[in-house]
């Protein structure tokens, strides 16, 4: 009987294996056709012959981005607003978190400020007022108007919250006992035992960053201000323009159209606006789960 328990629970494990390589070769098959094309020759990307390895290997698609200072211009802002955004998302998310997650008797108000936030999840104002509220902020065409409208993430708070609800009384009484304030409480012991947590939802906060396009395109009124998503997104709508639109090249451009096309310049700098998602999860990635389950957990 335990043989045959046996026998059957390699058979599932073995067909659980090869289910989950199958759906991870779905996921990760188009990343490596976005590979393949942007190292292929345009005429092998035109004919369709491209799959999963380069025809006629070159890299000067690369080369062509490389010496497009809109594209540039774009990945400079990208990090800029990342280097910026994330901080205030964090310090943002910590801040409402950490009084938010106190017992009602010792924050009276704790409801009233919950559901205040919690609201904002269910409606909002619409695309109309929010802009009327940055442009009459003197925010457009600024990176500013990309950072503050989000600056705080309410459901990354909810998570971080419900985690420090869950943390024992005793840690933060024995603080208060040794004379230490709320401040020095949340330093020293909160946030070193909520490292889980606050690792998952700053990926959270980096991948929406560096992700988002919408924004860009609606408060900025120049290109050279479009964050990196926004610009790959005119290029994917409107290829032949970006192509026309590249004279900063001046007496190369001709040779560089004779090489690439809008379809391997496309894939190269989608490619490349893939790579900082790419480093910077594995390291976040053993966070990731641990601290989404709990800052999931309530009391």
């Amino acid at each position: 009987m335990r043989m045959m328990d046996s026998t059957s629970r390699k058979i599932f494990l073995l067909c659980n294996i090869i289910f989950l390589l199958i759906i991870a070769l779905v996921c990760i098959a188009p990343f490596i056709n976005l590979l393949a094309v942007s190292f292929s020759d345009k005429t092998a990307v035109a004919a369709g012959e491209v799959t999963f390895f380069p025809i006629g290997f070159t890299t000067v698609s690369y080369e062509f981005i490389t010496n497009t200072s809109k594209f540039s211009a774009s990945l400079l802002v990208s990090i800029k607003r990342t280097a910026i955004g994330v901080p205030i998302n964090l310090l943002l998310i910590i801040l409402t978190a950490y009084p938010l997650s106190k017992l009602k008797a010792e924050f009276r108000a704790r409801s009233i400020f919950s559901w205040f936030f919690v609201v904002t999840i269910l409606f909002n104002a619409g695309l109309i007022p929010t802009y009327m509220v940055v442009r009459n902020t003197g925010l457009i065409d600024s990176i500013w108007s990309l950072v503050l409208p989000g600056a705080l993430p309410v459901f990354s708070m909810l998570v971080v919250m419900n985690y420090m609800r869950s943390l024992p009384k005793e840690l933060m009484e024995a603080a208060y006992i040794d004379g230490a304030s709320h401040v020095q409480t949340l330093i020293r012991v909160v946030l070193p035992v909520s490292t889980a947590t606050l690792a998952t939802v700053t990926l959270f906060s980096f991948v929406d960053h560096w992700n988002s396009w919408f924004d860009g395109m609606i408060y900025m009124n120049s290109i050279q201000n479009y964050p990196l998503q926004t610009y790959l997104q005119t290029v994917v709508v409107n290829p032949a323009e970006f192509m026309r639109n590249n004279t900063d090249l001046s007496g190369n451009l001709s040779k560089y159209l004779s090489l690439v096309s809008a379809r391997t310049t496309g894939a190269a700098q989608m490619f490349l606006a893939m790579i900082p998602i790419l480093i910077i999860y594995p390291f976040l990635q053993k966070y990731f789960t641990t601290g989404l389950v709990m800052g999931s957990v309530k009391e």
